[in-house]
């Protein structure tokens, strides 16, 4: 067994290492300067209650992007050092969000260990390569994101760390091969275990869902089925679910592949950076290809927990997809069956959640951007299906949005509206024909979000400083608005959004700018924490149809004089200098 000694290291704090709504996001070249990794891994160990370190088991992986390998040995070097007693890394670096959540609520080591917490390394639907983005977020023994009580110290001790503890003459791990390697220290053993990406997320998966009434949808000549990993960490499960398990062609699997720059691609699943699947499904405005679209389409973005969910020639919206999950959740999905605890979504995403847990009679909640907030939730057993309009849904099987977890669900919906239709010479039920018919009995939130990517952070603030200071007089904003566009409803009520959590009391303020309207629209300004560089604008727009004779008009005619009026009242390009934004979902 080889021995290792323990060294410490001076340093000296270093700027801007505060944690956004998902860990630390930087670019490559930041996170190789000098202690930069190290300064914030030290922080989080600090951070920590001595026993979640010493003789503690922790997950180190993550969505394979460019720096992970480095990361992954300075990580357990530094493990290590502070007296972990094991480390479990998937093959090849990879574990995607959901399946790092899952291993530390469910696996149990040989020698009946169980991890504490996860060092998970990912910048999420950010693009990789050597000069684009790394990440790095901590999760809590609940397989949940770190709260603000964690976050705020680790961003405290960057802020005053002078040395960190390693093992610089541990040898280098192999990733890539599946076994245990043990070491000597100080403190006694310490093993690095390798072990299989996708075997406890499999098994978790199909002790949710009916796999057999899945297979039997996917194996029906009537029905066609797309997926696109877009070359992230969503690869690493998609042949062992979709084609070993569920029967599907492997024609079917797009781009799923992992690399570590996303094959020079933005892994981000919406409709500008999913081409090659939006272009399958029919849904690309250059397609002339002649070739019948699938019925089913789904994307995942690069750590794999964000979802987009498409039908033949058929975008649905985030929003939408969670509350059809929930709407259908008891009857399709097993996992479901004995009914829901509750849901909840952020405040950007659409009301439609809202309508249905009115119809059905369930607690609903309305929470902070950050998928923290929905585990609190969960942990108290308050809350079982949960969304954002971020292309993220979950439920309470594990602490982080799941992208995989969504494509099951909406082939659990689809299989079991098509019961009856598989066999015989009935339609089949489509996509479309689901979503259409969601509309039909909940009434359709039309709704659009603008994001202004790498905005001057200055500026940004300047806007938002102006949405703030107009609340304080709606008749003004009401005169602006009827100067702009004479159909649109009064403003009702402005603010800005502000949470109690309800089950630790925890206030968050400042969570987003909201303009409510009489008419039950709104207009939502944020300011996101998942870029690198600059500031990025979100802007939401939406508007409640209940009239059945309106519900099936193009969503950006519905919606565009909400969006003069928004644009207009922010003076979005005058500060910003953007005549229009990166990105229109």
């Amino acid at each position: 067994m080889v021995s290792f000694k323990v060294s410490v290291v001076s340093t000296s704090p270093i700027d801007g290492q505060k944690p956004g709504t998902s860990g630390l996001r930087k670019k490559v070249k930041v996170f190789k300067q000098p202690n930069y990794l190290e300064n914030f891994v030290q922080a989080t160990f600090i951070a920590l209650t001595p026993e979640k370190v010493k003789g503690a088991t922790l997950v180190v992986s993550g969505d394979g992007r460019y720096y992970s390998e480095q990361a992954i040995q300075i990580i357990v070097k530094m493990a290590a050092a502070n007296g972990v007693r094991r480390v479990w890394v998937g093959q090849n670096s990879l574990l995607s969000t959901p399946a790092v959540s899952a291993i530390i609520r469910e696996r149990v080591g040989a020698d009946g260990s169980k991890a504490t917490g996860a060092f998970i390394l990912t910048a999420s639907h950010n693009p990789g390569g050597p000069t684009e983005d790394f990440g790095i977020k901590y999760n809590m023994e609940n397989g949940g994101p770190a709260p603000e009580s964690i976050t705020d110290k680790i961003y405290e001790n960057t802020k005053t760390i002078t040395e960190y503890p390693i093992a610089e003459d541990l040898p280098r791990v192999d990733i890539s091969t599946i076994g245990i390697t043990s070491f000597e220290g100080p403190e006694g053993k310490f093993d690095v275990e390798v072990f299989d990406s996708a075997d406890d997320y499999v098994k978790l998966m199909k002790s949710i869902f009916d796999f057999e009434s899945i297979k039997k949808l996917l194996s029906s000549p009537k029905f066609t089925f797309c997926y696109d990993a877009l070359h992230g960490v969503a690869g690493a499960y998609a042949h062992r679910i979709f084609v070993e398990e569920l029967g599907a062609q492997e024609s079917s699997l797009l781009n799923c592949v992992p690399k570590e720059d996303f094959g020079g691609g933005h892994p981000d699943p919406n409709l500008t950076y999913a081409k090659e699947l939006v272009a399958r499904m029919g849904l690309s405005q250059t397609d002339d290809s002649g070739v019948e679209p699938p019925e089913f389409g789904a994307a995942a973005d690069g750590d794999a927990d964000r979802n987009m969910i498409l039908g033949k020639r058929f975008f649905v919206t985030p929003s939408d997809s969670v509350a059809i999950i929930a709407a259908n959740a008891v009857g399709a999905i097993p996992y479901f069956s004995s009914g829901l605890k509750g849901v909840a979504r952020s405040m950007p995403t659409s009301a439609a959640l809202d309508v249905v847990a009115k119809n059905l009679g369930l607690k609903f909640f309305e929470v902070p951007t950050g998928w923290k907030f929905f585990g609190n939730l969960m942990d108290a057993g308050m809350c079982s299906v949960c969304g954002e309009e971020s292309f993220g849904t979950g439920s309470d099987h594990i602490r982080e949005k799941d992208g995989i977890w969504a494509v099951l669900a909406w082939l659990s919906i689809l299989a079991h509206k098509n019961k009856e239709t598989l066999d015989g010479n009935a339609n089949l039920v489509r996509v479309e024909d689901i979503v259409r018919q969601h509309w039909a009995t909940y009434g359709r939130h039309y709704y659009t979000r603008y994001d202004y990517e790498n905005v001057d952070a200055a500026a940004a603030k300047e806007l938002m400083g102006l949405l703030v200071k107009l609340q304080s007089s709606l008749p003004e904003v009401n005169n602006i608005i009827k100067g702009i566009h004479p159909e649109v409803a009064n403003v009702a009520s402005a603010d800005e959004f502000e949470y109690k959590d309800p089950v630790d009391g925890s206030v968050s303020k400042h969570q987003g700018i909201r303009y409510l309207f009489e008419d039950g629209s709104r207009l939502v300004f944020r300011l996101s924490g998942t870029g690198s560089e600059g500031a990025t604008i979100r802007l939401y727009i939406e508007q409640y149809e209940k009239d059945a004779s309106k519900i099936s008009r193009d969503s950006q005619d519905a919606l565009a004089p909400l969006v003069d009026v928004a644009l207009k009242l922010s003076k979005m390009q005058e500060f910003t200098g953007r005549s229009s934004p990166t990105v229109i979902t």
